[in-house]
């Protein structure tokens, strides 16, 4: 009688702890995609030439940290992109400043903002992680630090950069397009005044089952003189808990910042929920507290956990992510939305 009693009390209790799951973990168990390793993820169409420089790295089983510095590094030497590196829009005053940040799998982060004449700020970055006691140098300190390395100094304001910089100054009107990205979207290079920002943000998962990421930008197309969004921000714009995973974000970094958005995922990610749920969560954190900002505005987040599972929302359509593991190394997929 007395095992009977404690068989059905130990089944009560499981049942009460089943039904006291939230929701968004529930959502674990089904919103999860992969379980590969090694593994590179990134934001965007051009993530997909990114994610194969990368696994040049990890086929070999190199480093996830080596890995992601050689595959952003491509983004920034494409001078079709306007968002990333050398081919990035200036600011308003005609400045190409550069914003760019890496972390490894124990922990340690370096970052630069601000950053100019300087193609590769993912690099210099790396320097700053591996060579100061700091994380974060700016401006003219970067630069000054990035030269004292070693790193070329140029200049980043390429003719076609300029030209719709002297574009846009004919009327000085701010109206970012989103997913301009996206290179399926839109393929023809628009006016000055209507040309977004944007970054890339790549999460590689090593045969070792280390973690790492990297996040670089050329910020706001003619933003304000200083202004500095998520990307080169330890915790917004890029985090990585080697026991959990990775989280990277891209879009309109202001919002990012007020939600601490990577390191939110990878924190919901700790509690149980999926790559995918993870990101949704954190978008919908957005909406919440900017709901009409949340409406005209692009957030994307992507995830990668221990295991080697992904997943991506973002607010509105449009967002896209490349992925790249032993099976295939050229997949692009379509992010889930809110809107």
């Amino acid at each position: 009688m007395d095992s009977r009693r404690i068989f059905l009390k130990k089944a009560m209790i499981g049942a009460i702890s089943a039904s006291a799951l939230p929701t968004s973990l529930a959502m674990a168990n089904t919103a999860q995609k992969g379980a590969k390793k090694p593994i590179v993820i990134s934001t965007w169409d051009f993530g997909v030439a990114a994610n194969q420089a990368a696994w040049k790295i990890l086929q070999t089983g190199g480093s996830a940290l080596d890995a992601v510095e050689a595959g952003v590094q491509v983004a920034e030497s494409d001078l079709s992109n306007p968002t990333v590196g050398k081919g990035g829009y200036p600011d308003r005053d005609g400045h190409v400043t550069l914003d760019a940040c890496i972390m490894d799998a124990e922990g340690n982060c370096g970052s630069v903002a601000a950053l100019e004449h300087i193609a590769h700020p993912i690099s210099v970055a790396r320097k700053v992680m591996e060579d100061t006691p700091h994380v974060m140098l700016v401006g003219e300190g970067a630069l000054q630090f990035a030269l004292e390395k070693g790193f070329e100094k140029e200049d980043l304001l390429i003719p076609s950069s300029k030209e719709a910089w002297q574009e846009w100054l004919k009327e000085r009107q701010y109206k970012p397009i989103m997913n301009i990205e996206n290179k399926s979207f839109n393929t023809e290079r628009l006016p000055g005044n209507q040309y977004n920002h944007d970054t890339i943000g790549m999460l590689a998962l090593d045969a070792s089952g280390n973690l790492s990421g990297a996040c670089t930008t050329s910020g706001m197309a003619f933003k304000m003189r200083g202004r500095v969004g998520d990307s080169p921000i330890i915790g917004a714009g890029l985090y990585v808990d080697n026991e959990i995973g990775a989280a990277t974000s891209t879009g309109v970094g202001e919002e990012v910042i007020r939600t601490v958005g990577s390191f939110l995922v990878v924190e919901l990610m700790r509690q149980g929920y999926s790559p995918e749920a993870a990101c949704k969560e954190a978008v919908e954190r957005i909406v919440k507290k900017k709901p009409e900002i949340a409406k005209e505005i692009q957030v994307g987040f992507l995830a990668l956990n221990k295991k080697g599972e992904y997943g991506s929302y973002a607010l509105q359509s449009g967002f896209s992510f490349a992925v790249c593991h032993n099976e295939q190394q050229d997949i692009l997929e379509k992010g889930k939305h809110i809107f």
